[in-house]
């Protein structure tokens, strides 16, 4: 029986992992997933969270991603994102900057488009943020 199975994690640029794992946890759209070897195909959307990855060795890989598709195959797992970032990569004052940045376009916005953009901006910010101090304590 197979103890370990093959993850991708793509961004619109690169290819941000790629590699072996025993256990991958992201956010899925209704919630927390968790995903082992052999795990039933899937396919669904996922939010703006961290994909935590378990390689075989024990060690962790921390992932940024603004939210995307995952694929999950019995012997394969990929995550589709616009945007992601590795969390040794995150950088604190660009996320605090950013999120300072769509709570201001929130204040100023105009129309229910300009609200909802800069709600989502927020939103993917925040979770970002969170990310990084997830990362941060597993350090």
């Amino acid at each position: 029986m197979a103890t370990t199975f093959q993850v991708d994690v793509v961004s619109a640029e690169e290819s941000i992992f790629s590699g072996e794992a025993r256990f991958v946890a992201l956010p899925g759209e209704a919630g927390e997933l968790g995903i082992y070897p052999r795990h039933v195909p899937l396919i669904t959307r996922i939010k703006p969270g961290s994909v935590r990855i378990e390689r075989p060795d024990g060690s962790e890989e921390f992932i940024f991603v603004a939210g995307g598709i995952l694929e999950v195959q019995p012997n394969a797992v990929t995550v589709l994102s616009d945007t992601a970032i590795r969390g040794k990569d995150l950088d604190d004052e660009k996320a605090n900057a950013a999120k300072a940045a769509a709570e201001e376009a929130l204040r100023n916005a105009k129309g229910d488009l300009d609200i909802a953009k800069a709600q989502s901006e927020l939103a993917v910010m925040a979770a970002q943020i969170a990310a990084l101090r997830k990362y941060r304590q597993k350090k």
